[in-house]
């Protein structure tokens, strides 16, 4: 099996819920070792974000499939981070790892010696990385923040859905504060990697969701007005939208002038190119409406089947838009196997999602289904700090771990 390119990364995640795990989750697909940190009480929220749950060999409930989502390749221990020898086991653990990640309330990790400037003095080369609602400094720091919540705040619901603010249908904050962090932490280790050290990494949900407006905020800055809601229309694109058909609804995305010709020959209209109502972009979206129309009419001649065979024969982008039973039995999605399983303590095949990263040297390796409650606490303890069989046992009866 090829060497990850993470192999020799040590990470220890004191995170739960979504955005902190989806980041340990990809440094763990790229080969670190991730040690999951879970609460001995009740551990990580999301194993009871449910139904649907998981079902064990008996047939009882146990995990909830959100908690499959994020969890993958890592070791679940459980430490009470209360305790004095709590924080003890867990400040050894961080004298020897590269890499925590960590999402408590600002500052709440300084009153058990387990914040950067504490263990970064123990470890001056340990990249931590925080990840809250509204960052380490600025008026709301202090606040708790969540997907929804930030979606509200952060303008992303304001241009998503028609007459009213709408959600994305998933988490897509807490996704992408993941995928950011997990960049800035295998940044951090290549600045390390020179000789500059470990960092302390501030990772925002509300800032990451400002970075994601991407065009949206920049037609806000060039422009001074807000843009608002478009349903599945383009702010600035025409024709970039979903169309009903004679027996469902097809999703066309033409990027440039060259593929509305196509678009537009592959619908009878050939003469729709040379109008000077539609034939540059920005002319389609100053005549949005009435090309719009133009087109509703013709694509409600056909079936989606039909209309999908003669466009991607012209080159023009276009798709079905499919339930989730669709996308993971479509040929595609087989091709290039999204969907796999891996064993899972006591479960069985537990179903998991393909990474994207496509890496041809070094891809995503699947090692290990996402860990059962303190699956590993005693298996970790003795592998990194030598922790005996009768140690561990005393531990476990004073409740300091389980």
């Amino acid at each position: 099996m090829t060497l990850a390119p993470l192999s020799h990364i040590k990470v220890l995640d004191l995170s739960r819920v979504l955005a902190g795990p989806w980041c340990a989750q990809i440094l763990g697909d790229l080969g670190a070792d991730v040690i999951k940190v879970e609460n001995p009480a009740s551990g990580d929220d999301t194993r009871r974000w449910g139904p649907p749950f998981l079902k064990d060999e008996s047939g009882a409930e146990a995990d909830a499939a959100y908690y499959l989502c994020a969890n993958r390749n890592k070791r679940s221990i459980a430490v009470n981070i209360t305790d004095p020898d709590g924080q003890a086991i867990l400040k050894r653990l961080a004298a020897e790892s590269d890499v925590v990640i960590e999402n408590y309330k600002t500052g709440g990790l300084r009153k058990y010696g387990l914040d950067y400037d504490s263990l970064s003095a123990i470890n001056p080369d340990l990249v931590y990385c925080s990840v809250t609602g509204f960052g380490q400094t600025g008026p709301w720091s202090n606040q708790p923040g969540y997907d929804f919540l930030i979606q509200a705040m952060g303008g992303l619901m304001s241009v998503t859905g028609e007459d009213a603010p709408m959600k994305v249908g998933v988490p897509a904050v807490d996704l992408f504060t993941g995928v950011y962090a997990a960049g800035a932490v295998m940044a951090a280790l290549i600045a390390r990697s020179t000789g500059r050290g470990g960092q302390h990494i501030d990772m925002a949900l509300f800032d990451v969701q400002a970075a994601m407006l991407a065009n949206q905020a920049a037609n806000y800055f060039v422009s001074g007005k807000p843009p608002g809601r478009a349903g599945n229309a383009h702010p600035n694109i025409v024709p970039y939208q979903d169309f009903p058909t004679a027996d469902g609804r097809l999703a066309v995305a033409v990027g440039n002038d060259g593929q509305f010709q196509a678009f537009a020959s592959a619908l009878g209209r050939p003469e729709w190119g040379a109008d000077s109502r539609f034939r540059r972009n920005s002319d389609r979206v100053a005549n949005r409406e009435i090309l719009v129309a133009e087109i509703t009419l013709v694509l409600a001649t056909r079936g989606t089947d039909h209309w999908i065979g003669a466009l991607h024969e012209a080159g023009v982008p276009c798709g079905p838009i499919l339930q989730l039973d669709q996308v993971f039995s479509h040929e595609q999605a087989r091709s290039r196997e999204l969907a796999f399983t891996l064993p899972m303590t006591g479960i069985g095949d537990a179903p998991m999602i393909a990474n994207p990263m496509r890496l041809l040297q070094t891809p995503p390796q699947y090692h290990r289904a996402p860990p059962r409650f303190a699956e590993h606490t005693q298996e970790v303890l003795h592998e990194r700090l030598g922790v005996d069989e009768n140690e561990f046992l005393a531990l476990q009866e004073r409740s300091v771990v389980r």
